[in-house]
């Protein structure tokens, strides 16, 4: 008889309008994707980009709907994926010189963080 397949259970948060371009995210994004929720929690904390406080808040997010809605525990959740689009830009404008006018672009973005359990460890790979 051959095993079927667990089928994950993974739980998705989003933060829609966030103001901040994409590209900034991103790259926090970066470095958090695939690590457990606890060190990706850490990294956040000291790292000195304001995209950091949307993130935690989302990646917070994500973890209490997988808690409360699918019965996970945290401390055996990772972050499998972490993507941020660019979302509606708010222009404005600035009074410049001679009657002229410059344009202001603020950037938003929409921030989705899903979680999923890792996992378990057997023996033999916690001692190699």
């Amino acid at each position: 008889m051959t095993k079927t397949p667990e089928t994950t259970k993974t739980a998705i948060a989003h933060g829609n309008y966030v103001r901040g371009s994409a590209s900034k995210v991103r790259r926090v994004l970066d470095q958090i994707r695939g690590r457990s929720y606890r060190d990706a929690l850490i990294m956040l904390e000291f790292m000195p980009y304001r995209s950091t406080d949307p993130i935690t808040k989302v990646l917070r997010s994500a973890v209490a709907n997988a808690e409360h809605n699918l019965g996970m525990d945290p401390s055996t959740l990772v972050i499998s994926s972490a993507w941020a689009n660019s979302g509606p830009v708010m222009k404005r404008y600035r009074p410049r010189a001679q009657g002229r006018a410059f344009s202001i672009k603020k950037q938003t973005c929409h921030i989705s963080i899903s979680v999923e359990s890792a996992p378990a460890k057997t023996n033999t790979e916690v001692q190699n």
